[in-house]
């Protein structure tokens, strides 16, 4: 989720439609790159044949997940829980721009602040952009 800047906001919304998916699978792409594939469940914002046809267009293979298989995709599951347990079921939103703000505000705190145990209780965002360390053998 470290990469995904101003292309979150725009995913908060009351209503997702395959536009607004392409739109930021568009933005994503363009700071990221083009993935081979895209790992989902079988949610319409994915499924519908307009974002297939683009995706396919584009290059980017899709691998939906079996229906009722949440396993199959366990790092989004494991975020989407973390993210409805400390966030979503803390807060009565009362307005979409509160549930941007806030959202981005945890989204923030999730990727430099928040210990993972995955990554020997660090944040992500430091993880990502340390160089990676060599351990180099003691020549005595």
């Amino acid at each position: 989720m470290s990469s995904l800047g101003s292309a979150w906001q725009f995913r908060t919304a009351r209503r997702i439609r395959s536009d607004d998916v392409i739109h930021t699978l568009t933005e994503l792409f363009v700071l990221n790159g083009v993935p081979e594939h895209i790992r989902s469940d079988n949610g319409p914002e994915f499924t519908a044949k307009v974002v297939r046809d683009w995706l396919e267009r584009v290059g980017v293979k899709t691998l939906f997940i079996e229906s009722g298989s949440p396993w199959e995709n366990g790092y989004n599951e494991s975020f989407n829980g973390k993210l409805r347990d400390e966030l979503l079921n803390r807060e009565i939103f009362y307005s979409l721009k509160e549930v941007q703000i806030l959202t981005e505000r945890w989204r923030k705190e999730y990727n430099t602040i928040r210990p993972h145990s995955s990554l020997g209780y660090r944040p992500p965002v430091p993880e990502t952009i340390m160089p990676a360390l060599r351990l180099v053998a003691n020549p005595r």
